[in-house]
């Protein structure tokens, strides 16, 4: 991708409307900005206000790396990284990790030491987990398909114990539930604006979908279990919600359709509105900025960037 080069003029035409809904969405004089290069898979974007900093992992090279919004430089914030995929924030702010290499749910606390969250379940080891998100209860949910354990390359390969479970972690005990087991290959998740919904990504199966339930008994478990979007030959993996409940989703698409790679977004209702094209595939994304207002790309080997009139949702 070294011969991408931005958008030499306004409107952007790599930024599409597929419905009238996402013209608002759309800032006519934002481009694309690529940020960062040379990753072998970016993932888990994770961004921190307070140091105005952006994280995320680059899986193969076993190390979470650190962009500087005031200076625009990349550092690398920890290497080894267990082969860390995706992270998020806590309610107190502490950055909790998945990693594919240990197989467990981390959390780093202020000090910089590294607390775990989640390794087993029911004496098994977990497989890989592989996004997570913090419930404004303080609940921990996670992901844990085996993607991780298939090779050498993301993670180690071995044997698999455990069925692909979406999990919560209860906040006052630790205690670790099994709330959707139905999922092939669960990936990205994310909850709506009032937490009364839980979307979760299904990747074991052709075409991929995007599954969405109920939270019911006081935020605890899920029910009524239903397909949200089918992706047809598109790949959805992470994904965000704005203020208003559209999903913005890491998309791509098969090696002869190149035009789906970048970033779908859908409405509350699950149909396509927009879509940003990137060159390369797009695996998950997150909000940042001083506004919430600054979309976050994890694109294959690079890290792009968005300025978008939509407000990410706090801590998501």
């Amino acid at each position: 991708m070294t011969d991408w080069q931005p958008a030499p003029r306004y409107p952007d035409p790599s930024i599409k409307s597929l419905d009238g809904r996402f013209d608002r969405l759309r800032i006519g004089s934002a481009h694309v900005e690529r940020l960062a290069q040379g990753c072998r898979w970016a993932e888990g974007p994770v961004w921190f206000g307070d140091m105005g900093v952006l994280l995320w992992s680059d899986i193969p090279n076993e190390r979470i790396l650190r962009w500087d919004e005031r200076s625009g430089e990349v550092s690398v914030f920890r290497q080894p990284s267990n082969f860390a995929n995706g992270n998020t924030r806590d309610r107190h702010g502490r950055l909790v990790t998945c990693e594919h290499g240990s197989r467990r749910v981390t959390r780093t606390e202020m000090d910089g030491r590294i607390t775990v969250i989640a390794d087993r379940f029911e004496g098994k080891r977990l497989n890989s987990p592989n996004d997570v998100v913090v419930k404004s209860d303080g609940s921990i949910w996670f992901t844990d398909p085996s993607f991780g354990l298939l090779s050498d390359y993301e993670g180690e390969r071995m044997e698999q114990e455990l069925p692909t479970n979406v999990y919560r972690v209860d906040p006052a005990t630790g205690a670790l539930a099994n709330v959707a087991g139905m999922i092939d290959k669960p990936n990205g998740l994310a909850f709506s604006p009032d937490e009364k919904l839980l979307y979760v990504v299904e990747s074991g199966t052709k075409p991929r979908r995007i599954h969405v339930f109920d939270v019911v008994d006081g935020g605890k478990r899920l029910s009524q279990p239903r397909v949200f979007i089918d992706a047809g030959e598109g790949s959805p993996d992470g994904f965000r919600l704005d203020e208003d409940g559209n999903l913005w989703c890491g998309w791509g698409g098969p090696a002869d359709k190149p035009e789906l790679d970048g970033v779908r977004i859908f409405s509350p209702r699950g149909e396509p509105i927009g879509h940003i094209h990137l060159p390369e595939r797009c695996a998950n994304v997150c909000f940042g900025g001083v506004k919430r207002n600054r979309l976050f790309m994890a694109a294959s080997h690079s890290l792009y960037a968005l300025y978008v009139n939509a407000r990410g949702l706090p801590y998501a």
